[in-house]
């Protein structure tokens, strides 16, 4: 079983550099082409279905990836939503920065809370779809620190419409693609 986690394509808020989180922001032009991009790197006849967060900038970059590769959309995951950035919705994130360091406080959700849905999420996906092959299109925080837990070692950011893959294997879950790219764990001096 694979799944592979793919960004939702630009908005206007990416563009700004603003803190949209669970705030339900609408695709941009940029955002469609990076969504029928995103086609050509999950490779059509690889996938079995397609899921999503259910805000409309995911669930229109899983509706352009579903058309592209042949697939109808399935359903959306309240589980997959965005972290929740409280009071810093809306905010650019160098005056997010300033007031709330570390992006701690200001009713901001907590990491260790994304992470826990995100691996809840993986869960209920591989139940729903035992052995096949899953594109889910979320969001960048959700992804970047659920596939981190697994990677064993932070990772980069997310970019807009990438691809990251995730697999099941014998000895448990294995980070195969990050932004398109196979990852690269850190060098740690000996």
């Amino acid at each position: 079983m694979e799944l592979g986690f793919i960004r939702h394509g630009q908005t206007r808020w990416n563009l700004e550099g603003r803190l949209q989180g669970s705030s339900d922001i609408a695709l941009n032009d940029t955002g469609r082409g990076q969504a029928r991009e995103a086609v050509a790197v999950l490779g059509a006849g690889r996938w079995d279905a397609i899921v999503s967060s259910p805000l409309s900038r995911a669930r229109e970059t899983a509706q352009i990836i579903a058309d592209g590769l042949g697939l109808e959309l399935g359903p959306a995951y309240d589980l997959l939503i965005e972290r929740d950035y409280g009071e810093g919705e809306g905010v650019l994130e160098t005056e997010a920065a300033e007031r709330w360091p570390g992006k701690l406080g200001g009713g901001i959700e907590a990491l260790e809370s994304v992470v826990d849905r995100g691996r809840r999420a993986i869960e209920q996906i591989a139940a729903d779809y035992p052995g096949q092959n899953v594109a889910v299109v979320c969001h960048g925080t959700i992804i970047r620190y659920t596939l981190s837990h697994f990677a064993g070692y932070k990772l980069d950011t997310i970019r807009n419409g990438s691809v990251a893959i995730l697999a099941r294997r014998a000895a448990g879950w294995e980070l195969e693609l990050v932004n398109d790219r196979v990852p690269q764990p850190p060098v740690t001096a000996p």
